[in-house]
């Protein structure tokens, strides 16, 4: 007996799942050529896979406005990333406990939430039912930075605040697609013990305890649940002119006006030489607004640098001509602790030059701790941290910076927002 529909064509809207797929499953055994419609792609494919013969996924709906939630969105990735997707022309949400202050002074959409609260993430993010990208940016340190990051509790609470995001959005949000989540060197131990020159993304271990592992567990498993996307990225040290959180620069402003204002010269703080790469928050965020739309980007990890190498004490002219600071011998120095026992003296700058970020911690966060270990303070070594970002290339992602022109543009956007002191003006005075 033939089939009913032999030699003609199908398209089924919505038949990716429910009343839908039953149809799209009868519709192809009674002979037809099928068509099946709908908004995510991943679906569309999972669909087409079930049915096997005589279907063709297409994704429909790709008019609707792309809307992407930005979390951590006051923090240096945070803000990068909104700057970029409103640059892109997308609608845009930010979400963190402070409202982020753009360098454009550009307005978007913003709710303050604290995402270690479970019941308030969850009311703050069931309305959101037009999201379709989360670009995850936030991140929960320890007081004590280096240590905590094999800390239990480290791993628990970053784990929860992303549980507490992705949950209300991907039941709210018809339309979700992809997630862009952050990790960085520390997955492959860079912390702790070398890693391969370079490493490669196949060489993440699970060695060591770190939630970057748990994150990339989590999203993978809910996008196959719920027909969604990843990317996962791994920037080197990140740096941008954004306060607080990790970024090194702020403390450097901050070390170098100090030392300018006690008449001591800018001399490097940090240990032994050595060689490493750097992201810039602005190229890292370029990369997140690219993998929001590629598919090569679909459930992918990828290295991020800016395409260059450096070494601190090579930067470190430069950083001074950018400060208008004098340079000096290396003294080994603790930054943190140095900042702190010349808070009075940050205190003299700010109300000397009229400056903007009165709170001192507010403008370093753990910016100062973080620069002794990039320093390599008290180190017998550097941190030997290349890694290839060939499958970034390969991939189709090729921009670049180069990393003296990065610390250039942040530290000069710190002190043209008046976050950091003017350069001292030089004297044109030439003797006779």
């Amino acid at each position: 007996m033939g089939k009913k529909l032999t030699n003609k064509v199908a398209v089924v809207d919505g038949g990716s799942a429910g009343i839908g797929l039953g149809a799209a499953k009868r519709i192809v055994a009674e002979g037809a050529q099928e068509f099946v419609t709908g908004r995510r792609q991943s679906r569309m494919d999972k669909t087409a896979a079930e049915i096997r013969s005589n279907v063709t996924a297409v994704r429909a709906g790709t008019s609707d406005p792309a809307k992407v939630l930005v979390t951590g969105a006051s923090g240096l990735l945070g803000v990068a990333a909104i700057e970029k997707f409103l640059s892109a022309g997308w609608d845009v949400v930010g979400v963190s406990r402070r409202k982020p202050e753009l360098p454009s002074g550009r307005e978007i959409e913003f709710l303050s939430v604290d995402l270690r609260d479970n019941e308030a993430a969850r009311a703050a993010f069931k309305p959101l039912t037009d999201i379709t990208h989360i670009a995850y940016t936030a991140l929960h340190e320890e007081p004590h930075l280096v240590a905590g990051w094999s800390s239990k509790e480290h791993v628990d609470t970053n784990y929860a605040m992303l549980r507490n995001v992705v949950e209300p959005i991907v039941h709210s949000a018809s339309n979700f697609q992809h997630i862009s989540i952050l990790q960085g060197t520390k997955i492959y131990g860079v912390h702790l013990h070398p890693i391969p020159i370079p490493a490669r993304e196949r060489d993440a271990r699970k060695d060591h305890v770190n939630f970057f592992f748990d994150h990339q567990d989590y999203v993978g498993k809910m996008g196959a649940r719920h027909g969604f996307n990843y990317t996962a990225l791994r920037p080197q040290i990140v740096t941008g002119p954004t306060p607080g959180a990790l970024n090194v620069l702020p403390a450097i402003g901050v070390y170098a006006a100090i030392r300018r204002e006690k008449g001591e010269p800018f001399s490097f703080p940090g240990g032994p030489p050595f060689v490493w790469e750097a992201a810039d928050a602005g190229l890292v965020a370029d990369v997140m607004v690219w993998a929001a739309q590629s598919p090569q980007a679909a459930n992918e990890a990828f290295n991020i640098t800016n395409g260059d190498v450096f070494e601190w004490r090579n930067v470190w002219p430069a950083l001074a001509e950018t400060l208008g600071v004098e340079l000096g011998q290396d003294m080994p120095t603790s930054v943190a602790t140095y900042l702190k026992e010349n808070a009075d003296v940050w205190d003299q700058i700010v109300a000397k030059y009229d400056l903007r970020s009165r709170n001192l911690r507010r403008l370093v966060g753990q910016g100062d701790q973080h620069a002794d270990f990039a320093f390599a303070y008290g180190a017998p070594e550097g941190p030997r941290a290349f890694v290839s970002t060939i499958k970034l290339r390969q991939a189709g992602f090729t921009r670049t910076i180069d990393t003296e022109d990065s610390f250039h543009n942040a530290m000069q956007s710190l002190i043209d927002r008046k976050l950091l002191p003017p350069a001292a003006k030089k004297s044109n005075t030439v003797g006779a």
